[in-house]
Formats: C-alpha cells, sequence, structure tokens
C-alpha cells in the first residue's frame, strides 16, 4: 500500500476520501483553487497545495498542476473523486507516466466506456441490451432530424461525451427537434468540449437503475447489488436508494448479471457503475431494462450502497489501486435493510432549482444519521462549481423507516442566507408515489408547483417568530416582554401584538394566540449579529423584518423586467430591440454553474430593451432585457 494520496477534487467528496485514507493511516494532499482557500477539504489535509484561479478549467481541469503537486509533496497516488478529471483517460496516462498510482480504471477502460455511442456498440457486443436509437458517426442535423423521425416520438438528445443530465434534451415533436439539437450541442461542446450527440427511443415513465461493479487486476469482478436513482429533476438525481423498490430477485440477478459482463468486456478495474434505463409501466421486467452508460469512476450515490452492504468503497478503490485483488469473493457480499440518500443542493426549487450562492452565515445539519457534507458554518458557496451542499444518508431495516429517517433529516435542515431544496426534499419524500415506491425520472417534473413551492407561513411559525421577538426586546432582568411590540385596548387587559413582514406579506400576529401545532419542528434564530430573524420549519428558511421596512425586490411580472438570476454567461439571445414576443417565447439562454437557463417572456409584449450580448458575463440581478405588454 502506498502511504500518501493527493485527492484530485474539492468538497464532500474529498473529504469522504480523506476519512477513509485517514483511518488506512494514509497522508493526505488537498489542492485547491483560490474561489476555496480555506475550504474545509483543505483545512482537513495534512498538506493543500494551490493550483490556480477559481475557473475549473484554470485549476481542477488543469491535469498537469495537479501532477506537479502530487510531485512536490511526495504523493505516492491520486484519487480523482467524481467530475473534473476523473473519467479522463489522457489525465489517468499522465498520471501513470509521472509513476504514480492512479486510483481508477485503466485508460483504455475509461476510454471505452467514455463516449456513449461507442460504448452502446460494445455492450451489444457483449450481450448486454441496449436501448433502441441512433448511434452513427453522421452528425449532420438533417440526418439527426431524420433518425430521429424514424426511431418515433419522443426522443432523447444525448451527448456522446456527456453526464449529469448536460448536453441532453427531450423533444416530443418534430418541429421542435432543431432548436433542441443545437441548445444541447451548446451545451455539450461547453461542458465536454465534444458537441456530438446520439439519439434515443424516449421510454415513457422510466426508471433509473445502476449497479455498482468493482473489478481488480487479477480479472476478478463482482457487484455490489443495485441502486434507484429515479428522482430527478432536470436530468440530475436528487434522491438515490439502495435496493430498488420492486425488485425482484429474478430481475435483480438479470441486471446484476449484465452489469458484470459489461465490467468484464472493458477489463475493467476499481469503482464504476453500469447504468440502466427501465420501462417500468408494467414494473420491473429483466427485457424491459436496457445498458444507458457506464460511469468509470466513484459515484455520488455510493453510500447508499455502503450502507446496505457494510462496505468502505473507497478503501476497496484503494487497495485495488495498490495491486491486492477484491476483499470479497461475490458470495460473501450480503445487502441488509434500505438506505436511501438525499442531495442537499445550493439552489431554489421555485425558480427552476436555480442555483444560489453566497456565504452560508448559517448551516446547521442533522447529526444523527450519516451526512458527507463539504462546508461548514461560514464557508462560501462559489458560483464556480457544482452547488452541492452536502449528501443526508438514512439505513434503516425497512423502506419506510429509512423514508421516515431521511424526511425527518430534511426538515430539520437549516441553512440561510443561501437558499436550498431542504423543504423540496421534505416534500419530495412525503409524495404518495414516493412513500409507495412508484417512482419515475418524470415524477418531479409532474408535480410540479405541488413539491417547489414553499408554503405560506403557518401560524405555529408566525407565533415562534412572534415570541422571539419579544424575547430579543425584553430588558434584562424585566419580568414581561417589552411593551414596544404590545397593542393597547382601554379598559381591556393588553394584547401584545407583534407586526411582521415576510416576503412582502404582512402579518399581524397575536402573541397570545392558542395554536395547536408541533412546536418543537419550529426554530428562530439571528443567523449573525445585526441580521434578519430566520424562522425554520419543513427545511425553509423564512426572514422577518418588522412591517413596514425596507425590503428588496426582484422584478415582478407586472414589470417585464428579465433580470439574471445569478452570475453567469450569455450563450445566446433569441430576441432584439423592437420584436414582439409571446408569453414563454425565449429571449437569453444563460450558462451558470455547468448549466444553461432559458429566460422567457413574462407575457405577451414588446421587446423595448435588450442589454444582453453572447459572450458577456453578467451579476445576479442584472438587467437583460425589458418586455412592455401589450395593449
Amino acid at each position: 500500500m502506498f502511504a500518501s494520496l493527493l485527492i484530485a477534487n474539492r468538497g464532500e467528496i474529498a473529504r469522504r476520501i480523506m476519512c477513509t485514507a485517514r483511518r488506512m493511516g494514509l497522508a493526505t494532499v488537498a489542492v485547491y483553487s483560490d474561489a476555496d482557500v480555506g475550504a474545509a477539504h483543505v483545512r482537513e489535509a495534512d498538506r493543500a497545495v494551490r493550483i490556480g484561479p477559481a475557473p475549473a478549467a484554470e485549476s481542477y481541469l488543469v491535469g498537469e498542476r495537479i501532477i506537479a503537486a502530487a510531485k512536490d509533496t511526495g504523493a505516492e497516488a491520486i484519487h480523482p473523486g467524481y467530475g473534473f478529471l476523473s473519467e479522463n483517460a489522457d489525465f489517468a496516462e499522465a498520471v501513470r507516466a509521472a509513476g504514480i498510482v492512479w486510483v481508477g480504471p485503466p485508460p483504455a477502460a475509461i476510454r471505452a466506456m467514455g463516449l456513449k455511442d461507442a460504448a452502446k456498440r460494445l455492450m451489444a457486443e457483449a450481450r448486454v441490451p441496449v436501448t433502441p436509437g441512433y448511434l452513427g458517426e453522421d452528425q449532420d442535423s438533417g440526418v439527426l432530424a431524420r433518425e430521429a423521425q424514424r426511431i418515433g416520438w419522443p426522443v432523447m438528445i444525448k451527448a456522446v461525451a456527456g453526464g449529469g443530465g448536460r448536453g441532453m434534451r427531450r423533444v416530443e415533436a418534430a418541429n421542435a427537434f432543431a432548436e433542441a439539437l443545437v441548445s444541447a450541442r451548446r451545451e455539450a461542446a461547453a461542458a465536454f468540449g465534444d458537441e456530438r450527440v446520439l439519439l434515443e427511443r424516449a421510454i415513457e415513465r422510466p426508471r433509473h437503475i445502476e449497479v455498482q461493479v468493482f473489478g481488480d487486476k487479477a480479472g476478478n469482478v463482482v457487484h455490489l447489488f443495485e441502486r434507484d436513482c429515479s428522482l430527478q429533476r432536470r436530468h440530475q438525481k436528487v434522491v438515490e436508494e439502495a435496493p430498488a423498490p420492486g425488485m425482484s430477485a429474478e430481475v435483480r440477478a438479470a441486471v446484476c448479471d449484465a452489469a458484470v459482463r459489461a465490467a468484464k468486456a472493458v477489463s475493467y478495474e476499481g469503482a464504476g457503475t453500469v447504468e440502466f434505463i427501465a420501462d417500468a409501466s408494467d414494473g420491473l421486467l429483466a427485457d424491459r431494462i436496457w445498458f444507458m452508460e457506464m460511469n468509470t469512476r466513484l459515484q455520488v450515490e455510493h453510500p447508499v450502497t455502503e450502507a446496505v452492504t457494510g462496505l468502505d468503497l473507497v478503501e476497496w478503490q484503494l487497495r485495488v489501486a495498490a495491486g491486492e485483488t477484491l476483499p470479497l469473493a461475490q458470495d460473501q457480499i450480503v445487502m441488509r435493510g434500505h438506505a436511501i440518500e438525499a442531495r442537499l443542493y445550493a439552489e431554489d426549487p421555485s425558480r427552476g432549482f436555480l442555483p444560489s450562492s453566497g456565504p452560508l452565515a448559517f448551516l446547521d445539519l442533522p447529526e444523527e444519521l450519516r451526512v458527507d457534507s463539504g462546508f461548514e458554518t461560514g464557508d462560501d458557496i462559489t458560483r464556480f462549481y457544482d452547488p452541492l451542499i452536502a449528501k443526508l444518508v438514512a439505513h434503516a431495516v425497512d423502506r419506510p423507516s429509512a423514508l421516515d429517517a431521511l424526511r425527518d433529516a430534511c426538515a430539520r435542515t437549516r441553512v440561510w442566507p443561501v437558499k436550498t431544496n431542504a423543504g423540496f426534499l421534505d416534500r419530495l419524500l412525503d409524495d404518495p408515489d414516493v412513500q409507495r415506491g412508484a417512482v419515475n425520472t418524470e415524477l418531479i417534473s409532474d408535480a410540479g408547483a405541488a413539491l417547489t413551492t414553499r408554503p405560506d407561513p403557518s401560524r405555529v411559525l408566525l407565533i415562534t417568530t412572534a415570541w422571539a421577538l419579544l424575547d430579543e426586546a425584553t430588558p434584562p432582568g424585566a419580568a414581561e416582554p417589552c411593551a414596544q411590540l404590545q397593542g393597547f385596548r382601554l379598559n381591556a387587559p393588553a394584547r401584545r401584538v407583534v407586526r411582521l413582514q415576510c416576503d412582502g406579506a404582512d402579518y399581524e400576529i397575536d402573541a397570545d394566540e392558542d395554536a395547536d401545532g408541533p412546536w418543537n419542528e419550529v426554530a428562530a434564530v439571528r443567523a449573525e449579529p445585526g441580521g434578519p430573524l430566520v424562522c425554520f420549519r419543513g427545511g425553509e428558511a423564512y426572514e422577518f423584518t418588522g412591517a413596514g421596512a425596507g425590503s428588496t425586490h426582484e422584478g415582478v411580472e407586472g414589470d417585464g423586467a428579465i433580470l439574471a438570476p445569478m452570475p453567469g454567461r450569455i450563450v445566446a439571445v433569441a430576441a432584439k430591440a423592437g420584436d414582439a414576443v409571446a408569453r414563454g417565447a425565449q429571449l437569453v439562454t444563460l450558462e451558470a454553474m455547468k448549466m444553461e437557463h432559458v429566460l422567457t417572456a413574462p407575457f405577451d409584449g414588446t421587446v423595448t430593451e435588450l442589454a444582453a450580448a453572447v459572450g458577456q458575463q453578467v451579476s445576479e440581478g442584472a438587467l437583460l432585457a425589458r418586455v412592455e405588454a401589450s395593449q
């Protein structure tokens, strides 16, 4: 076993890898960009090396700087984590050429599975079922349109070099294909440097099933059972679980055996995940599950597999990279209980899951279950990287118990002022279809506002906030709360009335009112000195000020102002000043945090102002366009 390890990543996965490395007695080396100076993974490593400016393209994606950091610190091995350079075959080769141990599969295996079209042809040869579609080399737009027509609508456009939902579009009809193709290609080129795409038949009500596999240098390959990753928003996973709900022993054997064949076909070593798409309209059936892709790295959702198998997948990775054989044979690997993971993102579900950034003035995560987090109170969520804050993982004897534990954890997650999806996760885990295991990749989009809209403040929450303000207004040693916040009535007992404002709405609260409710589920805090009072319930944060106090509001539908929802780069402008536009028409496309965000007309009208240009970097709140409503 090597004695030192450099982690070529950041955030929660860097800390996760360090945890196992420390337990195994390995010295750890972190790398960081200018945006991550003082980050948690930097603070915890034995040594840390700066590798460049904040943009990933100038730091975490520059392999030469990472290898130089390993040489300068004497690190004997490099673990890439996931994302960044984890599936870059050229980087893996360069690491090996430098005499450093690469904790990952052979470069040849990465290349074989790195391009979706080539991987599917290889899988077909290995008797692994693949989704019907177009995998051809001809990328002419007309050819692709004809192939899409042949496959039949709806059809999926997918980036050949893609992953994580980037460069992926679902197209319902022929008249929408050309525009979707342009957008998918542009996003694929920005994310992967490769605009090529493939086409697949879109599966109605699909389930996303994946199998964890492991191989060693001796040719042994095993599976560690399946995970269900069907709960997704914008083609990106939000909740994952193991085992998959409704999976029979027969179907499990079929899909896991296919995954092992896939790994053996490329002489796989280390941790990998074989992903399948299932037509689950009649339940999970062996002949309705098709290969999608293989991720040649550790997955974000690996903790649920660790929970049900009791194994440390990072330790297995390190041992295999050091030349050891797999610690267990297939018949020695067993699955116990049920595990579910929720990804806590810095994002605003009510605004299309737009990422949120800024300082974490208050971060309170549950402690009674596994939490893998890259941040602590006081850290910053930067706009340069993926907005994942933490992963919450519940493991219990059965699925209902695991769901209850995870939902409770999401409800008690408290973050401010960065917006998160904690409340959304609480509502999602309480959804009747999720509760009974009837999940699919369209469930979140189909539910719409029922999941993404934050509830108005409840009476219990308002009364809690009122009492918190009364307590703050009471001078030290006083017996009663200060009268400044109290009302007055002649010839009657005084009513303690507190006037509050939240999101522009005014509330008048009788602090002595009786209100039934779960008081233990509500917490009010001053997240920082001099800051507003913030009340938490159900994973949501409510910021309160006194009624009539000044507050900042974004442009509403009535004013026609199109504002940048976050910092980013303009990649497309679909209108010009003077154009007549219909409600929902695309105006400007903003690229931020690795994704494209389309800004549309709020109503029928005329573009009276256009302040956006392709290539322009804009800040959050910048005016991009203005639409005047039709008379």
